[in-house]
């Protein structure tokens, strides 16, 4: 199983803090069955440049990588970019994908969006090379409505669930129907420390069950393969 959004590279934001954090976090996801997860830290465009973020997103791989213990997941290099206007023609956007496919993991306003909002991540999903991947869906449904949704689906744009969308009851039905008709594309723990947000995965695996799991390493295989 592929975890496609954790935040586990040390001191890249309100993730994990240093690097014995981030090991204890991969031998928690290691535990659970996971065997590559996607280091998926905030970009803040207003904050910083790509190329600041990428600089800061290396050093920390380069703190992190020689500390690795055997059977570990295989780290994939990422961030989770929050959405900002002009966002489509910003030619560095390419390289915040997730090492080694095409996803580039959006982060929206908990707001309803606009317009014009809609229109700039729909240019998004059009660039060559790029697929589209909203981070955690279930935190934003409650200011969108279905029609928002069917435009961004027939854009071409995949949608993420947090595992703890999977886990609690009062949820549960939900999430599994949003997954089985192809609303949920892909899963992320969404992890950010050891204590108030760990590593989940294996309590989502377990409530999604066979039919569910299937449908997910379906679709990493066609999105990541």
């Amino acid at each position: 199983m592929t975890d496609f959004h954790a935040h586990i590279l040390p001191g890249m934001d309100d993730g994990s803090r240093d690097t014995q954090e981030s090991l204890a976090m991969l031998r928690a996801a290691a535990d659970q069955g996971i065997r590559r997860i996607a280091a998926t830290s905030h970009f803040y465009p207003m904050d910083e440049s790509p190329e600041t973020f990428l600089k800061r997103r290396r050093m920390a791989l380069e703190a992190l990588l020689p500390a690795l213990e055997p059977g570990m997941p295989q780290i994939l290099p990422g961030a989770e970019v929050y959405f900002f206007h002009g966002i489509s023609r910003v030619k560095e956007i390419r390289q915040l994908r997730i090492e080694g496919t095409r996803l580039l993991l959006l982060e929206m306003p908990f707001s309803p969006w606009t317009d014009g909002m809609i229109a700039e991540v729909q240019q998004l999903a059009r660039l060559p090379e790029l697929i589209v991947l909203l981070a955690h869906v279930e935190r934003y449904m409650r200011w969108q409505k279905q029609p928002v949704w069917d435009m961004l689906l027939d854009s071409g744009i995949l949608l993420q669930s947090n595992a703890e969308f999977f886990i609690p009851w009062q949820t549960r039905r939900r999430a599994r129907r949003m997954l089985e008709s192809g609303m949920i594309c892909l899963l992320g723990s969404d992890c950010h420390n050891m204590t108030s947000r760990p590593q989940r995965m294996g309590d989502a695996m377990k409530a999604i069950g066979p039919k569910g799991l299937q449908i997910l390493e379906e679709n990493t295989r066609i999105f990541a393969p």
